[in-house]
């Protein structure tokens, strides 16, 4: 098991995916960002039934800036209740998970 996490954030949309990836990755808290335009959300909100068009915002980072960078993404999100979630990086290249580590600031 490595120290780094993928971090799995959904945004209203590519637009909103850059700029919260931007603020994060010049924070040092991520060492880099995919956006992924084109998601598509089924789920109940207050009840309702919702269908909503989406991007997904994946990070890289070390485990234990999880905190911060969930505090720090919840600050600039849209959302009243943002899906923020890290899933743990069981194997993966050496040498980028290297890279990855280098990057942020722990």
């Amino acid at each position: 098991m490595s120290d780094i996490v993928l971090v799995y954030i959904t945004t209203p949309s590519p637009e909103s995916a850059k700029k919260l990836a931007g603020v994060l990755i010049e924070e040092r808290l991520a060492a880099c960002a995919n956006i992924v335009p084109g998601l598509e959300s089924v789920f109940y909100w207050k009840g309702e039934l919702r269908r909503k068009r989406e991007s997904l915002l994946l990070l890289k980072t070390h485990k234990s800036l999880f905190d911060r960078l969930m505090q720090r993404a919840e600050e600039l999100h849209e959302y009243e209740l943002p899906c923020i979630v890290a899933l743990p990086v069981a194997q993966g290249l050496p040498g980028f998970l290297d890279w990855v580590a280098s990057e942020v600031v722990v």
